[in-house]
């Protein structure tokens, strides 16, 4: 077995009480792995290179979800533009711009997700919260009719002060709740994407409804 299957309905037990979304994070896992979690009935699996996702796209079973969760480049959108599910890293509105002129040559809205800066850490990508408070979304996104952006993703700190790591979810789902009241044509946000193998109790805690977990599932890479 590939998959540590009594951690993995553990957690889905967890997440489904919160109405959360569970996302597999499978990079660097063999194709046999995530046969067997979607043998279970799993769906949403989550990589961060490109072209390890294409290679799987092309060999795994076509219901799969797949998730974008790295840092993705302008000139890899078009590669994954026709089947991701949805792209959880975007940190720049050219990164933005780039999904809706791929979206557009295929005739196809994609769903996104901003990646807001939380973390202590410099090296993490996202915008900040004034970034984005000072962005005119419902003007900026106006004219960009095939991207959608349907949520918040962000990453703690790596530390093992759990405060520290409580304080920034905190923090991105008080961000969340502000921009979740303005809605437009392709602005509206319903996901917040963070937690992952050592923080994800305490994401759903604070209000998570999407964690990406994946040592927990398929061991340590």
């Amino acid at each position: 077995m590939f998959v540590n299957q009594e951690n993995y309905f553990s957690i889905l037990k967890e997440t489904q009480a919160a109405n959360a979304t569970l996302v597999a994070v499978s990079k660097t896992k063999p194709l046999e792995a995530i046969k067997e979690l979607y043998d279970l009935g799993h769906r949403d699996f989550g990589e961060n290179y490109v072209q390890e996702l294409l290679d799987k796209e092309a060999q795994l079973p076509k219901d799969i979800r797949w998730h974008f969760i790295g840092h993705l480049q302008g000139n890899k959108v078009k590669f994954i533009a026709p089947f991701v599910h949805l792209i959880h890293g975007i940190d720049s509105f050219k990164l933005l711009k780039e999904v809706n002129k791929q979206g557009t040559k295929i005739n196809r809205v994609i769903d996104v997700l901003l990646q807001v800066h939380i973390a202590l850490e410099e090296t993490k990508f996202g915008f900040s919260e004034d970034e984005l408070l000072n962005t005119n979304v419902e003007h900026e996104l106006h004219e960009l009719n095939n991207v959608r952006v349907t949520g918040l993703m962000g990453m703690a700190s790596f530390t093992d002060d759990m405060n520290q790591v409580r304080s920034e979810f905190k923090t991105l789902k008080n961000i969340f709740n502000k921009h979740a009241q303005l809605k437009t044509k392709n602005y509206k946000l319903k996901t917040l994407s963070m937690g992952m193998s050592a923080d994800y109790k305490i994401a759903l805690e604070e209000g998570s409804n999407m964690i990406r977990v994946g040592s927990l599932l398929f061991g340590k890479r």
